[in-house]
């Protein structure tokens, strides 16, 4: 959910810690981003889900994605774990985030899109389509 709906990228859910997570406020902070990402009601429920399997694995792992290898240690989930999470769904994580950062793309100024984001304006060229949308464009004097 973080990453369709707010394009989380794999090394941000990776390294998501409980102590990045705003509780009272519904938000989450992620990687280098400026600002805490409010949480839809969908994501906020999927989050404690991921938080109260924790509380079963009674783990001291800092991260909110503990898997069967990290649960003695302290180390985030690897990244092929996450690369491979959605496997039985048919579709990726970063499959996920590139659709949303898309999305986001199409109705916002790629420099907005990038400074959420905590990408280089650089970073969200490779997002943008090929085709162009003329009705924003300006008009030709």
């Amino acid at each position: 959910m973080l990453a369709l709906l707010h394009a989380a990228s794999q090394a941000e859910l990776r390294h998501l810690r409980v102590t990045d997570v705003d509780h009272s406020g519904r938000r989450v902070r992620l990687g280098h981003r400026p600002h805490p990402v409010p949480l839809d009601p969908t994501t906020w429920a999927a989050l404690q889900a991921c938080l109260d399997h924790r509380t079963t694995l009674a783990t001291t792992n800092p991260h909110v994605l503990v898997t069967r290898g990290t649960k003695a240690r302290q180390t985030p989930a690897s990244v092929a774990y996450l690369c491979h999470v959605l496997d039985d769904a048919g579709v990726a994580v970063r499959t996920l985030r590139a659709t949303r950062v898309t999305d986001l793309l199409a109705a916002l100024d790629p420099k907005i899109v990038a400074t959420a984001l905590a990408m280089d304006a650089e970073g969200v060229l490779m997002y943008l389509r090929e085709d162009v949308d003329t009705a924003r464009l300006p008009a030709n004097p």
